[in-house]
C-alpha cells in the first residue's frame, strides 16, 4: 500500500507540501504531509479512524504531481 503521513499538528509549510483535511469523517483537525510518501504492508493496518473526501484525495494527487513535476 502507498500512503502519505497525516498529522494533527498544524504545519508550517503549505500546499503542495501539506493539505488540511476538512472532511467531517476525520476524528479531529488533520493535515496530510504530501511530501512524506511511504509504502506499507497491509498487515500493519488496523482499524480505519477517518476518511478523506474524494475532492481531498484529488488535491493530494495534485500536490504529488506538483512535487514530482508531472
Amino acid at each position: 500500500m502507498i500512503a502519505v503521513a497525516i498529522t494533527s499538528g498544524e504545519p508550517k509549510a503549505h500546499f503542495p507540501l501539506t493539505l488540511e483535511l476538512t472532511s467531517p469523517k476525520m476524528p479531529k483537525r488533520s493535515w496530510v504531509k504530501i511530501s512524506q510518501v511511504r509504502t506499507l504492508s497491509v498487515l500493519r493496518l488496523s482499524k480505519r479512524i477517518g476518511r478523506a473526501s474524494s475532492e481531498e484525495i484529488a488535491q493530494v494527487i495534485e500536490g504529488l504531481n506538483e512535487i514530482v513535476g508531472a
